[in-house]
Formats: C-alpha cells, structure tokens, sequence
C-alpha cells in the first residue's frame, strides 16, 4: 500500500449517509464529515443548518489510488444520491444538502466534468445533474458528535430510514469483485 493517500470531497446530502455509504470501500482510509462550499469561517452544525453560511455537509474522503480512483469513488457518490434535485437529498432540504463535488485539483476537475457529461449522455437520470463542481477551497471537519455517526447510532431513525438503504446498497453493488472489475 502507498503511504500517499489522495483526497475527495462530496455532498449530496446528510453527511452521515454520504460517509456511511463511503468508509466500507476497499482503498478507503477515512471518511470525515465536514462543511465546504461557502463563505463563513469555521462553521458549526448549527449555522450550517440554517443555511446562513453557504456551506454544504459534505465529506472528505482519504484514499488509497493503488486501491479504488477517483472514477470508482464517483461512481459511487453519484449511485447513493440523488443528483438531479437542486437543494435536497431526499427528506433534507436546503442548500446545505445540495449535491457537490469539491475538486483538490485540475485532474479531479476534469475527471469529474467528463463524468458527469457521460452520466447525462447516458440518461441514467431521468432529470438533468445538477450537481455543483468547485474547486476547495477549505474543508471544515465537523464537530465530533457527528463523526462515524452511523457506526455510533445504527438505531438512529434517521439512520435506519435514510443511511442503512445507502450502506445496503453499496454492498450490493460494489463489492470488491465489482469494485476491481472497473
């Protein structure tokens, strides 16, 4: 295994599902949740929650590129959520759960420009993505309650209704035999 881990950070919703659905991925060596996107500095849940700071709940995620790439981590991200509602993830709404993608670099950025273009050829949506993609500019880690709130909280309502579907469904489809496969 490098020691050279590389870095990605999305949004497409609550970041407890986001970073439950992403932590079990072979190459995944961390997934922490965060705000990223907008203008206010060192935000906490709250003022996110409000929608006052322009920033988005999102996750930043640590990976092994000798493992799982970039692509594979996308295909996931845009498999878990829904990235065709403007604002939204299922019963959150609000700008702070707009579907995002904070590119590290010009590499990112192409990579995921090129997806998501292929992804709307394809159709695999019924509407048009309208996903943001932004270069980072700062990652604010969240505060500690809401780090591997999943794992800490399986019988969360919450949980259960909106983050297990995700999880189940990454297993499904992205196993390590599907994961090596691409």
């Amino acid at each position: 295994m490098t020691q050279d881990l590389e870095r990605a950070t999305f949004g497409g919703g609550c970041f407890w599902c986001v970073e439950a659905a992403l932590k079990p991925l072979d190459g995944v060596e961390s997934v922490v949740s965060g705000y990223a996107g907008g203008h206010a500095e060192n935000p906490s849940y709250e003022a996110v929650c409000r929608g006052t700071t322009g920033h988005a709940e999102v996750v930043q995620v640590a990976y092994d590129p000798d493992e799982i790439s970039y692509p594979d981590l996308l295909e996931v991200f845009f498999t878990i959520h829904d990235p065709t509602t403007e604002d939204r993830e299922g019963p959150d709404v609000g700008s702070q759960y707009r579907s995002i993608v904070l590119y590290h670099d010009d590499q990112q950025r192409e990579i995921v420009e090129a997806f998501v273009v292929e992804l709307e050829e394809s159709g695999a949506y019924d509407g048009s993505i309208v996903t943001e993609i932004e270069p980072l500019e700062t990652f604010y880690e969240a505060e500690e309650k809401h780090q591997d709130y999943f794992e800490k909280n399986p019988q969360d309502a919450y949980c259960r209704m909106h983050a297990a579907p995700k999880v189940e469904k990454v297993r499904e489809q992205f196993t390590d035999a599907a994961v090596e496969s691409r």
